[in-house]
């Protein structure tokens, strides 16, 4: 079998399921784990991915005017490696190439590859996805056992954090400039670590975010997670939010309780490693419960950001 996975959760649910083998194509995203890196890469990107957080936002809206996707398929590249099941999504088209994309460039030359099109937007959607993938390769088996461990470790930290009497509320930040809170999976994951989330619908896509609305709620945790970015890149946008008229002013920040995440590695990222993105909240949320290491890798406190740039 030949798989070629065009968005990094998918590389992930392939890998996670024991057969990394199959893969023979990944999108630019896809760095995880670190053996995909020599797969060829079948997809790039329309906009120059680099410079501010508004910058970025703008140039996404501008293409976006003009096509349904902000990445483009190699069509030459992608018909060469003759897949047999091709890997993609339909949840958003600033996080991946976009189904009918990936359709075009196949139903010229192939009526037999199999596209397996992901849209998770709750926790139960990214569980399923994996059974969906272990199915089209043909591992059920491997798909079930996998869901369920993962399953087991979501349990046991959402059980243990239910137990808290204090849970303070939350306000997880998906970008920057202009703000937005994040959305889809990540008010389940808040939840479940022992945390009330302010901003943002399970299920639905994240919102953009008011500074008032946001200065109003005065969250006593602020979790930057801003899509794509690491901590390095997320740390270099605070600057941004210190400037905000009554930044210095919110719980979170006067008594220390904001912090930056690894959000491309982990929440942004629809696929097992969501089950650490409930640690690192787990952590952050309540560190005197909840220690599995990922501080300094998954997360810091904002207030040592000055150390990652």
């Amino acid at each position: 079998m030949r798989v070629v996975s065009l968005l990094p959760s998918s590389t992930e649910i392939v890998c996670a399921l024991g057969m990394a083998e199959t893969l023979v194509g990944r999108s630019h995203e896809c760095d995880y784990p670190a053996s995909v890196k020599t797969l060829p890469v079948c997809t790039a990107p329309k906009f120059d991915p680099h410079g501010t957080s508004a910058e970025i936002n703008q140039r996404v809206r501008e293409v976006l005017r003009e096509a349904l996707s902000v990445y483009r398929v190699d069509e030459a590249l992608l018909q060469s490696l003759q897949p047999d099941v091709i890997l993609t999504q339909s949840l958003c088209e600033v996080c991946a190439v976009s189904l009918a994309d990936v359709q075009q460039a196949v139903c010229t030359w192939s009526d037999s590859a199999q596209i397996v099109s992901l849209e998770p937007s709750r926790l139960s959607d990214v569980l399923a996805d994996i059974q969906r993938v272990a199915d089209a390769l043909n591992v059920p088996e491997r798909g079930e056992e996998l869901v369920a461990r993962l399953q087991a470790r979501l349990t046991a930290i959402a059980e243990r954090a239910q137990s808290v009497a204090e849970k303070p509320t939350v306000a997880c930040l998906e970008w920057i400039d202009p703000l937005m809170a994040a959305g889809n999976w990540i008010p389940e994951l808040v939840e479940m670590a022992g945390g009330v989330n302010l901003f943002g619908e399970s299920g639905a896509h994240s919102p953009w975010l008011e500074w008032d609305a946001l200065r109003e709620a005065d969250p006593e945790v602020v979790i930057l997670m801003p899509c794509g970015f690491d901590m390095a890149r997320t740390a270099e946008d605070v600057p941004i939010l210190e400037a905000l008229d009554g930044w210095q002013t919110l719980r979170a920040v006067r008594t220390g309780r904001v912090y930056l995440t690894d959000g491309n590695q982990y929440f942004n990222r629809p696929g097992p490693r969501l089950v650490e993105s409930l640690e690192i909240l787990a952590e952050i949320l309540h560190p005197d419960l909840f220690n599995f290491g990922h501080r300094g890798t998954g997360w810091q406190d904002a207030a040592l950001r000055k150390a990652t740039l």
